[in-house]
C-alpha cells in the first residue's frame, strides 16, 4: 500500500503549480486535543483528515457498546467515506486518541476543483483505490488471521500502540473481547 502513497505523492508533485496551488487552498490544518471528535454520529463528513501526527479512531455504536473498525496513524486518511461521498448523515464516529494534526481537505471545495482541473479526478481516483486497498487489505486480515496473528501484525506495524491507546480500543479493533486480547498479550 505505501506504493500507492507512493503514486499519490508523485501525481501531486507532478501536477502544473497553479493546480498546486488550488489544491493547498483547499486544505486546512486542524488540530484536535485527546478525545475531541473528528466527526460525529449523525453529522456529515465534510472534511477528509490526513492525520499528519497523532492517533484516531473510527467506531459505530451497536447494542450500546462501541466498535472500533479503525486506527488511524500518522499519513492515514480519516474519513466515513459513505457519508463523505454521499453528503448524508455519518453513522459512525471519528475520535483523536491522542493529541492529533491534521490536514483537512474540504469535501465541497474539492469538487468544485476537479470541475476546473479535470487532472484532479485522477488525484481522486488514486485516493479512492487507497482507501479501497487498505479496506481489502483489513478484510483479508480478519479472514485469514487469527486474533493473534492480528496482535502480532499490529505490534510490528504500529509498536506504540498499546502504549498509547487504551486496551478496549485495540481489543475492539481485532474483533476480540478485552477477555481474549488480555490472555494474547500474556502468552506474548
Amino acid at each position: 500500500m505505501y506504493s500507492q502513497l507512493d503514486r499519490i505523492d508523485a501525481f501531486i508533485a507532478g501536477l502544473d503549480p497553479a493546480i498546486q496551488e488550488a489544491l493547498t487552498a483547499t486544505t486546512s490544518r486542524k488540530i484536535f486535543g485527546k478525545g475531541d471528535y473528528l466527526l460525529q454520529p449523525g453529522d456529515v463528513c465534510r472534511y477528509s483528515f490526513l492525520i499528519e501526527s497523532g492517533l484516531a479512531r473510527k467506531y459505530y455504536l451497536t447494542d450500546g457498546r462501541e466498535v472500533t473498525t479503525e486506527l488511524y496513524f500518522s499519513q492515514d486518511l480519516a474519513l466515513s467515506l459513505t457519508s463523505y461521498a454521499t453528503q448524508s448523515p455519518s453513522r459512525e464516529a471519528i475520535q483523536a486518541l491522542s493529541n492529533t494534526v491534521t490536514s483537512r481537505t474540504d469535501y465541497r471545495a474539492f469538487q468544485a476543483l476537479k470541475f476546473r482541473f479535470p487532472a484532479l479526478l485522477e488525484l481522486d481516483l488514486l485516493l479512492t483505490e487507497y482507501h479501497a486497498m487498505w479496506l481489502e487489505e483489513r478484510l483479508m486480515q480478519f479472514r485469514t488471521l487469527d486474533a493473534t496473528q492480528r496482535y502480532r501484525l499490529l505490534i510490528e506495524t504500529q509498536p506504540h500502540v498499546v502504549q498509547t491507546i487504551q486496551l478496549t480500543h485495540v481489543a475492539s479493533y481485532l474483533g476480540v473481547s478485552l477477555e481474549t486480547l488480555s490472555r494474547i498479550r500474556a502468552k506474548w
